[in-house]
């Protein structure tokens, strides 16, 4: 029997073999208490436990192939960092001590405490480190029972094995490179921001996460199917399910196949109009897939990322040793970087900020910015500073209004005075922008425009209070809507007021990623810039290089005038349905 189960795509595409199952449990542990002369060499034994569980990841990390993603080597750091956390290094010598228990017995209960202290955090990034926590737990158990669980060998293995798993530490991620024979992944955990999805979409490999339960409903070597672009995932499909599967498969390889020979190609529609492809990164490593993709610079980068994931703030010379280093590698051309858009479902430990009943509408974006000025001011030095070595751009994040920007831009300036008094060099010609994400920012966009030199449309958050859905909240997340019509009215808006205003605008959400019938609708509204995952740029250009915009343009400018959804979905599939589309 057939079973189908839906969860999270994460990695675009289609894969059809065999599953190959990674079993980690924790569940059965042994409990047994010990003579008080025992006690010591408990706590020697715990101890080298951690050393040995330190060596294998320094390992890994000094072995990472050169094709595995750029962040595979930031996120074992962060594993071996949380070694050194005395939440897992110390406590669990202190429960040895005081119940004179075995080292297994104190690290599980110390695993679930730490386990219920995050479950009770209501962010969504920090809540999903829990996943990291019990990562790096599991190996340290694993050592102490002496039986490390390890990925079959490549040579062990044939094409079509599919990975599944409870879920996918960046030590086993070191398994998924280029030649590594697995040609999908499914856990049953893990959110749109865990390392498991962002290194998901570094592979570009089929792949979907929050399954809840396919660990327990899959059997090893059964046949599955892996839709990673509609996150399901079908156990032992039928005859019919898995003839129309390999005909879907044939296909998506086809188009891959013909993608790649245009990566040298201008981005230009059948009329000659030129549009500018740029590439999202979160890490500065992330760089080389920047350049490998044939994007024309970065349009976000999303500063926040230095930030996380670290005990303590870094510092200005560390951040611009960061923007120089990725300024330097795009080799002059623009690199957009945006100010740390801290709060809300990103909050680091350093920040001593209490949580808001509700994060989204509290302090966050610019105005967490504001509200610590000598945070803030540091990071605007840093990038003035990498500013001689590229051409790189300013973003401010979750403006709301006029008085809220000219604030920003003075920080800014001050940050400049402070540069010229102390003799050091910066680029004059730096351009500052502002992104659209708040609806009251896309309604009074005009008066920005003599202030900032571009604007960018963070889709993601537009939509989301747009249309007062919280996009990782399962039960309402089938009511986020990229084309709901009041959605389309703020974004024509605000391109509208660039053009009209001669500022540049471009999108850099997931409206922008590489979905077909929105790249489409986009350059219908008047859109000449996008930017998204690196991954996603071969297939919005191929859209782009296939679009005629006298043929789009009235059939767009029908869908922007009616606010009736089912009619809009009708043109929609119109405009798509275009010869040359």
């Amino acid at each position: 029997m057939s079973i189908i189960l839906h969860g999270v795509a994460i990695g675009g595409g289609i894969a059809i073999g065999r599953a190959h199952l990674i079993s980690r449990s924790m569940d059965d542990v042994a409990h047994y208490l010990l003579e008080d002369e025992e006690v010591p060499a408990e706590l020697a034994r715990f101890d080298e436990a951690i050393r040995d569980t330190r060596k294998e990841l320094e390992m890994l990390w000094g072995s990472i192939p050169e094709n595995a993603p750029a962040e595979l080597g930031a996120f074992l750091s962060l594993h071996i960092m949380l070694l050194g956390d005395v939440t897992i290094s110390r406590e669990p010598r202190e429960i040895i001590e005081k119940q004179r228990c075995n080292a297994e017995w104190a690290l599980k209960l110390q695993c679930e405490s730490l386990v219920e202290q995050f479950d009770a955090i209501e962010e969504d990034y920090l809540r999903e480190r829990k996943n990291d926590v019990l990562q790096v737990v599991e190996r340290i158990f694993k050592n102490l029972d002496g039986d490390v669980p390890q990925l079959p060998a490549p040579e062990d293995l044939v094409d079509d094995h599919i990975l599944v798993a409870h879920d996918l530490s960046p030590a086993d991620m070191v398994y998924f490179k280029e030649d590594s024979n697995f040609a999908a992944f499914v856990t049953d955990v893990g959110g749109a921001t865990s390392h498991t999805a962002i290194l998901g979409r570094s592979l570009d490999l089929p792949s979907v996460i929050a399954l809840h339960h396919s660990r327990e409903l899959i059997r090893e070597d059964e046949l599955i199917i892996v839709d990673g672009l509609q996150g399901v995932v079908i156990i032992n499909p039928d005859d019919l399910v898995l003839a129309e599967y390999r005909r879907r498969l044939r296909a998506w390889r086809d188009a891959r196949r013909k993608l790649s020979s245009i990566r040298k190609s201008n981005a230009k529609t059948q009329d000659g109009t030129a549009i500018e492809l740029l590439a999202n990164i979160e890490l500065p490593q992330d760089v080389e897939d920047v350049r490998k993709s044939g994007a024309v610079g970065v349009g976000l980068f999303r500063s926040e990322f230095l930030f996380l994931g670290r005990d303590t703030l870094p510092d200005e010379d560390e951040q611009y040793e960061a923007y120089r280093h990725v300024a330097e590698t795009m080799k002059g051309l623009p690199v957009t970087i945006r100010t740390m858009d801290l709060g809300a479902d990103k909050n680091p430990k350093w920040l001593n900020h209490a949580v808001a009943d509700n994060p989204a509408l509290g302090l966050t974006g610019i105005r967490l910015c504001l509200a610590e000025p000598l945070m803030f001011r540091a990071q605007l030095r840093a990038l003035l500073r990498a500013s001689v070595h590229g051409k790189i751009k300013v973003l401010f994040p979750m403006v709301n209004s006029l008085p809220e920007l000219k604030q920003a831009l003075a920080q800014f300036e001050y940050a400049k005075q402070e540069l010229r008094e102390e003799k050091i060099a910066y680029s004059e010609e730096i351009e500052v922008g502002a992104m659209i994400e708040i609806p009251s920012a896309a309604l009074v966009v005009g008066s920005f425009l003599k202030h900032i030199d571009f604007l960018s449309v963070g889709t993601n958050d537009l939509i989301q209070y747009t249309l007062a859905i919280d996009r990782n909240d399962d039960s309402v997340s089938h009511l986020y809507d990229p084309i709901h019509p009041a959605v389309l009215k703020l974004i024509l808006h605000t391109i509208k007021a660039g053009i009209k205003g001669g500022v540049p605008v471009s999108v850099c959400g997931e409206m922008a990623r590489g979905d077909a019938r929105l790249t489409r609708l986009l350059l219908g509204m008047g859109l000449r810039k996008f930017s998204m995952h690196p991954a996603n740029l071969l297939a919005v250009k191929q859209q782009v290089l296939n679009t005629h915009l006298d043929q789009i343009a009235p059939i767009a400018a029908r869908m922007l005038r009616t606010e009736d959804p089912d009619k809009i979905a009708d043109l929609l599939q119109q405009l798509n349905a275009e010869p040359g589309a």
